[in-house]
C-alpha cells in the first residue's frame, strides 16, 4: 500500500461516460501518479489518453475475475462504477468485491441508485443486491446512491425537436436530476477525502426538481422550436420507444423509470450532492443548452 497521506486511487470502468469524468475530477485534486484507470481494452484510445496524462492503466474486466485481483494490487481506495450490463450486474459486482478483498483494498465506494433500499425503480433490485455484497464484504465502504442524470433526458432532445413532442410516462412526477459531471465530482470528493468515508451512504440528487412538462418547455424556449410534453401510459411509452428502434431492455428500463418517477422515485430535496461537491448542482437548463450546442 502507498503512504496513508497519499493513497493510490483506482477507478473501474474508467473509459465509460462517468468513469472518464471521475478521472478528470481526480486530476484536479491529486497528482496523476496516484490514479489508476481500470478498463477492458488497454490498447484503445481511452487507455492512450490516460497514459498521455501520466495515469497508469490496468486491465480490469468485471466479467473476467482473473484480471481483477492483479489490477487491484497496491490500491488503497477503489471506486466501483456499476456495470452497464443489466442482468449481469450482480455477478460482475461480486467479482469486483471479492477481488478487492483478495487484494487488500482499503476502501470501496460503489455507485448505486437513489434510495436503492426502497426505490420502486426496476433497476434498483440489482443495486440492492450489489449493495448487500459491498456492505457484507468486511471492507470499509461508501454507497454513492446517484439520482438521475439529466443527460438521460437530453438524449431525447433530437427526436423531440424533429417531431415537436417530448414523450414520457412520468406524469407530474418531479425529477431532481443532476449532470453527470456533478456525480463524477462527488465520487472524486469521496475518494480523496482526508479521512476514509467508511460506512457512509450518500443520497445524491440535483438541487432543483422539475416535471417533464417543464423540461419540454425549457427545450422549446432554448431551441426556439415548439416542443410539448405528451404523457403516455407506461406500456404505450415503451411501445413508442421500441418503434423508435430502441432495444427491448432499454425501452423497458426507460418506461419503468418514468413510471417510477411519477411515484416520486427520482425526486429528492436533501442537497447532499451539492454539499459534497461544494457548489450548486448543474441546472438542468444548462445541460439542455449544452446538448443543443452539440
Amino acid at each position: 500500500m502507498s503512504d496513508a497521506s497519499s493513497p493510490r486511487l483506482f477507478v473501474t470502468g474508467a473509459s465509460g461516460q462517468l468513469g472518464r469524468l471521475v478521472v478528470d475530477a481526480l486530476l484536479t485534486r491529486v497528482p496523476a501518479e496516484r490514479i489508476v484507470a481500470g478498463l477492458r481494452d488497454p490498447a484503445g484510445a481511452a487507455a492512450a489518453s490516460f497514459r498521455d496524462r501520466g495515469i497508469a492503466v490496468r486491465v480490469a474486466d468485471y466479467a473476467r475475475p482473473d484480471t481483477l485481483t492483479a489490477a487491484f494490487a497496491g490500491i488503497d481506495r477503489l471506486l466501483l462504477i456499476s456495470s452497464s450490463e443489466i442482468g449481469q450486474r450482480v455477478a460482475q459486482h461480486r467479482n469486483v468485491v471479492e477481488a478487492a478483498k483478495a487484494a487488500g483494498v482499503g476502501f470501496l465506494a460503489y455507485t448505486s441508485v437513489l434510495r436503492a433500499d426502497t426505490s420502486p425503480l426496476g433497476l434498483a433490485e440489482e443495486h440492492r443486491r450489489s449493495e448487500a455484497l459491498v456492505t457484507g464484504s468486511g471492507l470499509p465502504y461508501a454507497l454513492l446512491r446517484n439520482g438521475w442524470y439529466t443527460e438521460n433526458y437530453t438524449a431525447s432532445i433530437p427526436p423531440a425537436l424533429a417531431h415537436g413532442v417530448f414523450l414520457g410516462s412520468a406524469g407530474e412526477g418531479r425529477i431532481a436530476s443532476a449532470a453527470r459531471i456533478d456525480y463524477a465530482e462527488a465520487a472524486a470528493a469521496v475518494l480523496t477525502a482526508p479521512e476514509v468515508q467508511a460506512g457512509r451512504t450518500y443520497e445524491l440528487a440535483g438541487d432543483a426538481a422539475y416535471t417533464l412538462a417543464q423540461f419540454a418547455e425549457t427545450v422549446a424556449a432554448l431551441s426556439g422550436k415548439p416542443v410539448a410534453y405528451r404523457d403516455l401510459p407506461e406500456a404505450e411509452f415503451k411501445a413508442a420507444l421500441l418503434g423508435a428502434g430502441l432495444p427491448d431492455f432499454v425501452a423497458s428500463l426507460l418506461a419503468d423509470s418514468d413510471a417510477a418517477a411519477a411515484k416520486g422515485a427520482l425526486d429528492d430535496d436533501g442537497h447532499a450532492l451539492s454539499t459534497l461537491i461544494g457548489r450548486p448542482t448543474t441546472p438542468f437548463a444548462d445541460t439542455i443548452a449544452a446538448a443543443l450546442k452539440g
